[in-house]
């Protein structure tokens, strides 16, 4: 939760996806829960050919990209010089490039701000009925699958019958949550939010990343 400077208070949901190339399919299901992505890149190393090919994935999706140099601290940043590849990638003003040290703190309430000024809310309808995108999981030997999820549309709450819809699978959440960075037990997830379900279930092929979780009685 972030009050901005204009006064109100915003819920950013926050997903951190893997730089790395090799991690595509699981970059591209993070971005499909998104509506928009913070790119960030090294002052020391500029753009890379894996900032590349994540900035194309995100474009394709329609994101709002916000654009952002990391690690100014450090003696070898070159960030000026970064910020004009970012303009030339971007057709963006080099001088509206974010520069940041998360190390040091410095810059991050100017990030905060740009994403709650250049990221467009959420469209989901609460009223709809219920359709969560999977977007990763882990496993958990007591509470079975956990998946990751995004709320398009309707509201998840904990105990309510579930279906998973490429496998037509049932199950019942032993319990709904948020990432506040550690995992946060909550009534219930609503259209915007992201969060977890313990499902119960014992195979990570049972609840696989892309699917759609909805209601077992309204599908």
């Amino acid at each position: 939760f972030y009050t901005a400077r204009d006064g109100q208070d915003y819920e950013l949901n926050l997903i951190d996806t893997p730089g790395h190339v090799d991690f595509s399919y699981e970059v591209s299901h993070a971005m499909g829960a998104c509506e928009g992505a913070v790119l960030v890149v090294d002052a020391t190393q500029g753009v890379e050919a894996q900032t590349l090919a994540n900035l194309y994935l995100a474009l394709d999706k329609g994101l709002d990209i916000v654009p952002v140099i990391n690690k100014i601290d450090l003696p070898s940043a070159r960030a000026d010089e970064v910020a004009e590849e970012l303009e030339e990638l971007l057709s963006v003003p080099a001088e509206s490039v974010l520069c940041i040290s998360a190390k040091e703190g410095m810059g991050i309430e100017d990030l905060l701000e740009a994403i709650v000024a250049q990221v467009r809310p959420p469209a989901g309808d609460e009223e709809g009925r219920l359709r969560a995108l999977i977007f990763d999981s882990h496993y958990d030997s007591y509470k079975g699958v956990v998946a990751y999820v995004r709320v398009v549309d309707g509201v998840i709450r904990a105990e309510m019958a579930l279906q998973l819809m490429s496998t037509g699978g049932q199950l019942a959440p032993l319990e709904v949550g948020v990432f506040a960075p550690g995992m946060r037990p909550v009534a219930e997830l609503r259209a915007g939010d992201v969060g977890y379900l313990a499902t119960g279930l014992k195979n990570v092929r049972e609840c696989r990343v892309g699917d759609t979780v909805t209601s077992a009685a309204e599908p």
